[in-house]
């Protein structure tokens, strides 16, 4: 289906205007499909009060954040002021957050919209996957009026979340009285940076303006962030598990690891990252209104988002350890003789463009019927240019002379850890190498690698919507009615380089510097690397192309359309019920998606065994469309009923179905392949008939209002899930384009093999009298059904006239669902599932208003890939802001961010199986901020 353009809904909307002759008057305070009116409020106290408005009158479960004056947000990043709602947490990235996880539901079960509309996202790396939602960091807070959270489904609004839909309302000329404006001055100062600028700047205005007798509105807002952050990580690069003889198994407990599996870590490492981003933001909206019956909306807005990262990794790999493994079956203390150092530098580059052109015109036709069309066209644009986003190179000391296909084993490093602590514990003995493993006479190449991932991600969407109220009858107060046409359209672009080599490292600039903050942050140099490598990988880059040993790049093109089209209609009734108020919204919403999906890609034609740790795909040369399409319909009903028990006390029960809809990335239908000598091997493929995630929502909850902003609330919730989507592998063969059986060259290898080679030796290659080689084929699949509940408790008291107020918070988690740590076949797994709390407490006056406030998140599931999992340890933070007012237009202000400056932790299946131990350091905000 193809959504009209731009002619044709500049022909609709002079149709309209054309067909408008009488009706009521429309309040010019017109914010989006669902708010009809802004009221604007000031200071702390005021924004809770307007939140607390807003969840009594809404219908169903929704929980909102309110500005506290023009220009100002409750915490300058929007995930971080969402994560004090009841039931929301946040992930955070560079000590930032940026995506939302709600009654344990992760970013991807959540749909996050603009003023009503759907928005584009993109990435830079495969590994990122493609969300349907955007990022929080990528929006500055200032022009941002409020934030509303639906916790349940209603027929007219957009489908996409399980967990919630997300709207983010920004501000419009028609909002104000006139003449309206802000400017902001911010210093940033962080205290992690190393490399860089301490305190860099953020600048933010606003100006909005009417004119012909509040006919005309204009409104123009911009905003620009720099800011430079430093990151400290110790941990792995990951687990797997082996039957390794070589490990000591007495400790381990049979009971629960009958098998015996050793959990081997892959590596050890110590990094730094030094990363700079600059953000800009702007917003044009235009507001008309010719008569009274009708307000046209024209808006752009506009995010640029870029951030350079250099990473120095000081790291080695566990080859082949020896050791004792723990009750689980955790290597608590590998160790490797006559090893080698790996030397790693990174480069991570991501640019985003993002622009959304949008026209909304509302035309009050009768006294009682009321239209809305609303179009808009927005993209989003990774890496225009296909600029590479991940560079990286790593050295080595020689462990083998892999140049003379020599096997005897030089002098090395012995190598070990100890994992039985929060962070493992490092140590290396050099002392058979003359000199030093750091001494660069002892230091060759060995590897670079190069990942881009440009993406163009545009949505079209219409969405035509009617308003029919003011019934003679007791009952039906209030019909909406629309239909809705939704074009995604996603097109990647993947380029990768990979290869091992041997260059002359005389020109490269390499030299070694102690740990410095990293071993105040993490327990001294005495368990970790003594010194950590400082050279360019783009320095390393260049010597590679000179020596001619850059390899063409491996591409692939993917790309998807899914088209939705949505009608639905719902009602609302006002009643009695045993002398009580009773509130009902009943609707439904219906929705066709048809999905096409493609990759282009060349076809497989042999593995080459290139190096001892390296099976590589060797295609064709001739790059094939392939087309692969799905499609699907859901029927989503709702009812939400309040009532009013008292004038103090709601009463709430709702039911709903939600979808959330597969991963983008997912339903390509491309082939990967990992191989390595010995295994594993593995092909991974996309599948574009994948059915959205759907979930069956019951809401409960009892609420206690008091007039002064003040607040009570508990509330049950449930959720049956089913089509959760998971890996399934099955163990197959597989035959290359001629329909041949890929063979594995590296059993009995012939000679002159491995070679690394840029054109394949073929003596290396494939060939029939080698062994088949049996693939783990991983395919994603819908697969189980799962409930989650779970009870929400939230407490908001102001202390009279005192001008002392808290909010407390308090949400857990449950599924029938337990993930078991010993069980490797698992497929499926419930990710981001955990309690969460949140304490805040203020103190406001007529100038003076200061705010502590704790975040707490409980362990939970990150990520599931394959069979191996990944935990984030539990993990709370405190914040703070102080605002004075100096007169009535100027004021001045501090943020702190992770003031006790917390460590994030992740691991495997286990605690001790470290992932990532990182810092961040606190995080402080200063300046000044005038409005008129």
């Amino acid at each position: 289906m193809q959504l009209p353009n731009k002619k044709k809904v500049a022909g609709a909307v002079a149709a309209i205007l054309g067909t408008v002759t009488s009706s009521q008057v429309i309040a010019n305070e017109t914010q989006s499909l669902e708010t009809d009116e802004v009221i604007q409020v000031m200071g702390i106290r005021g924004s809770l009060s307007k939140s607390a408005s807003i969840k009594r009158e809404a219908s169903g479960v929704v929980d909102a954040i309110s500005s506290e004056d023009i220009g100002k947000f409750p915490d300058t990043n929007l995930a971080e002021s969402l994560q004090r709602i009841t039931g929301v947490s946040i992930d955070r990235a560079n000590n930032e957050g940026n995506q939302v996880t709600v009654r344990g539901f992760g970013p991807s079960f959540n749909l996050v919209t603009l003023n009503g509309r759907q928005m584009p996202n993109s990435s830079v790396l495969e590994s990122q996957g493609i969300s349907r939602s955007f990022n929080f960091r990528e929006i500055a807070s200032e022009t941002v009026s409020g934030v509303t959270v639906n916790k349940t489904g209603r027929a007219n609004v957009s489908s996409g979340g399980i967990g919630a839909t997300i709207d983010i309302t920004t501000a419009k000329p028609f909002d104000y009285d006139g003449f309206k404006a802000f400017a902001g001055v911010k210093g940033i100062y962080d205290t992690s940076v190393e490399k860089g600028d301490k305190i860099t700047p953020e600048l933010s205005g606003m100006v909005s303006q009417t004119f012909a007798d509040g006919k005309l509105g204009v409104l123009l807002s911009a905003s620009h962030s720099e800011r430079h952050s430093h990151r400290d990580r110790v941990g792995t690069d990951g687990w797997y598990t082996s039957a390794k003889d070589s490990v000591d198994k007495t400790a381990i407990d049979t009971t629960k690891n009958p098998s015996k599996t050793v959990f081997i870590p892959w590596t050890a490492t110590v990094e730094h990252y030094d990363t700079e981003r600059e953000r800009q933001n702007a917003q044009a909206v235009i507001q008309f209104s010719p008569m009274d019956s009708l307000v046209a909306t024209l808006d752009y807005t506009l995010s640029r988002f870029e951030e350079v990262s250099y990473t120095n990794r000081m790291a080695y790999w566990f080859d082949d350890p020896s050791g004792k493994a723990d009750s689980n079956g955790t290597l608590i203390n590998p160790f490797d003789p006559d090893d080698e150092l790996n030397f790693w530098a990174w480069q991570y580059f991501e640019k985003k463009e993002n622009d959304s052109l949008g026209l909304n015109v509302k035309w009050q036709a009768t006294d009682e019927l009321s239209f809305t069309l609303d179009w808009h066209d927005s993209t989003s644009h990774s890496n225009p240019g296909g600029k590479t986003a991940e560079t990286l190179a790593n050295l080595k000391n020689p462990k083998y002379d892999h140049d003379s296909n020599d096997t005897t084993p030089s002098l090395g490093v012995d190598i070990g850890a100890n994992f039985s602590g929060d962070i493992p514990a490092i140590t290396i003995d050099d002392s058979k190498i003359p000199g030093s493993a750091y001494d660069k006479a002892n230091i060759v190449s060995d590897l670079y690698q190069l990942r881009g991932y440009e993406m163009e991600n545009n949505i079209q969407q219409l969405h035509l919507a009617g308003e029919w109220e003011n019934f003679n009858t007791g009952l039906l107060s209030k019909v909406k009615f629309g239909v809705q046409s939704t074009e995604y359209q996603v097109d990647t672009f993947l380029s990768q380089r990979f290869d091992f080599v041997s260059v002359p490292l005389t020109d490269l600039d390499i030299s070694f510097e102690p740990l410095g903050d990293t071993a105040d942050q993490f327990s001294g140099t005495d368990k970790l690397f003594p010194l950590v490598p400082k050279y360019s990988v783009n320095q390393f880059i260049d010597i590679v192309e000179k020596a001619g040993k850059f390899n063409a790049p491996n591409i692939r093109t993917n790309g998807i359309t899914e088209e939705t089209t949505a009608a639905y209609i719902s009602a609302d009734l006002e009643t009695e019920v045993a002398g009580m108020q009773a509130n009902i919204n009943v609707g439904a919403r219906y929705e066709q998606t048809d999905i096409t999906a493609y990759s282009v890609a060349e076809s497989i034609v042999a593995m080459n065994f290139n190096h001892d740790e390296e099976l590589r795909p060797v295609y064709d040369g001739v790059a094939a469309r392939q087309n692969l399409t799905g499609d699907y319909t859901r029927f989503l009903p709702n009812l939400d009923v309040s009532l009013n028990v008292t004038d103090e006390v709601v009463a709430r029960v709702s039911y709903g179905k939600t979808i959330s809809r597969a991963d983008i990335s997912a339903m390509f239908p491309s082939t990967t392949y990992n191989a390595r000598p010995d295994g594993p091997f593995r092909i991974t493929q996309g599948n574009p008939s994948l059915l959205p995630i759907t979930s069956d929502n019951i809401d409960l909850s009892l609420e206690w209002y008091l007039d002064d902003g003040s607040y009570a609330s508990i509330g049950y919730y449930r959720k049956d899930v089913e089509n959760f989507i998971g890996s399934v592998t099955t163990n197959e063969e597989w035959n290359n384009k001629d329909g041949i059986v890929l063979t594995d060259p590296s059993i009995n290898p012939r000679a002159g093999c491995p070679d690394s080679s840029v054109e394949p030796n073929p003596a290396c290659l494939s060939q029939a009298s080698d062994p088949a080689i049996t693939w783990e084929v991983s395919r994603p699949e819908n697969l189980q059904s799962r409930t989650v509940d779970g009870w929400e408790f939230n407490v908001q008291y102001m202390f009279g006239e005192t001008g002392f107020g808290s909010v407390a918070n308090y949400t857990t988690v449950e599924s029938d669902e337990t993930y078991d740590r010993f069980d490797f076949s698992q497929t499926v797994a419930l990710t981001g599932l955990s309690d969460s709390a949140n304490l805040v407490g203020f103190y406001e006056n007529d100038q003076l208003q200061i705010r502590f406030a704790y975040n707490w998140r409980d362990e939970f599931l990150m990520r599931f890939q394959g069979s191996e999992p990944r935990f984030v340890e539990a993990y709370g933070q405190w914040d703070m802001n102080v605002s004075y007012d100096i007169n009535d237009n100027i004021s001045v202000f501090f943020d702190g961010i992770n003031l006790t400056d917390e460590t994030v932790r992740r691991y495997a299946r286990f605690e001790e199986q470290v992932i990532d131990a990182e810092q961040y350091g606190p995080r402080y905000t200063f300046g000044v901020r005038a409005k008129w």
